[in-house]
Order: structure tokens, then C-alpha cells, then sequence
């Protein structure tokens, strides 16, 4: 039974840990704001997975709370230098985060860009279906976004009218 509970384990401990990181975040968050956790980029994605690895060496080994609290921190700041610049310097944009990818523009599968994405026509297909499209007209396009995630953009009628400027930043080609 030692692999489940030992008597000298420091639950007290962690649970004080849990509650002290659980606050550290919130504060550090309401400073920093909440795009900390937005999933726009793979910096974005990065710094999600070190904050977890973070609370967990924090919560599970030697790392004491105030390292984890300070590497929190600066992680965060980090993501707000990061997010900042990103905004005000093109190269570091582009450097940074990947242009959304047209996957369809109206009925017509982009095979080229499906296969630089690494996308099966099948999962392609899927992903239409959990947008409820019926037919492939109802499609105005599909989008590969910077998160990863498929954008299905669709008409419930014929008559509707699709406003390109939601493509803006879209590439064509790969």
C-alpha cells in the first residue's frame, strides 16, 4: 500500500502548495491579464505547458513555492513582452505565430493545402459534419488557424451573403 499513501507524505503541505500557486495565478493573471492562457500561438501553447509542469515539479518535488510563484512570473511577463511586441514588430509576428491556412474556398477542397497541413480529407470531412453542413455549397470556406483548430465558415442558405473580410490573414497557398 506504500505506492498509494506513506505516513511521512506531505499532504498538509501540498494542500497549502495548491491553494498558494491557485492564488499566485490568479493575481499574476488579473496583473498580466487573461491572453496568458489564450491559445493564439505556439508560444501560447509552450507557455501552457511549462505553467503545468511548473505547478506540478512545485507541487511534487523540492521546488519550493516561492520558485515556482517567481517562474510563474516571469513566464507571464514573458508572454506580455512577447504578445507586445508581436503586435508593434511584423518580423516578429511572422516569426512567431503561423499565418491561418484555407483548407476550402467554397465547395473546392485545396488538396495542396490540406496536404502541407498534414490534413486527411477524412478529418476535413469530419470536421464539416460537426458544423452541421449538409452540402458541400453550403461551405464559404474552411480554415486552418494559428491554434490548430478548423474554422468551418457556412451559409445556411443560398441567398446568404459570405463577407470576405473574415478571411483577412488567411494564406491561399501554403
Amino acid at each position: 500500500m506504500d505506492w498509494i499513501y506513506q505516513s511521512d507524505d506531505p499532504l498538509l503541505q501540498t494542500i497549502a502548495a495548491c491553494f498558494l500557486i491557485f492564488i499566485a495565478i490568479i493575481v499574476l493573471t488579473r496583473i498580466v491579464g487573461l491572453r496568458s492562457f489564450a491559445k493564439f500561438t505556439a508560444y501560447d501553447f509552450a507557455f501552457t505547458v511549462a505553467i503545468g509542469s511548473i505547478i506540478s515539479s512545485t507541487l511534487t518535488s523540492s521546488t519550493t513555492i516561492a520558485q515556482g510563484v517567481t517562474a510563474i512570473a516571469g513566464l507571464l511577463l514573458l508572454t506580455f513582452i512577447f504578445s507586445t511586441l508581436q503586435r508593434k514588430v511584423t518580423f516578429i509576428k511572422n516569426l512567431i505565430s503561423n499565418a491561418p491556412l484555407l483548407l476550402m474556398d467554397g465547395e473546392k477542397m485545396l488538396d495542396e493545402n490540406l496536404k502541407h497541413a498534414r490534413i486527411d480529407k477524412g478529418q476535413l470531412i469530419a470536421k464539416l459534419r460537426e458544423a452541421n453542413v449538409l452540402n458541400y455549397s453550403q461551405v464559404a470556406a474552411v480554415v486552418l488557424e494559428s491554434t490548430g483548430a478548423i474554422s468551418v465558415l457556412h451559409k445556411s442558405d443560398d441567398d446568404e451573403e459570405f463577407n470576405t473580410d473574415l478571411l483577412q490573414g488567411v494564406r491561399r497557398t501554403p
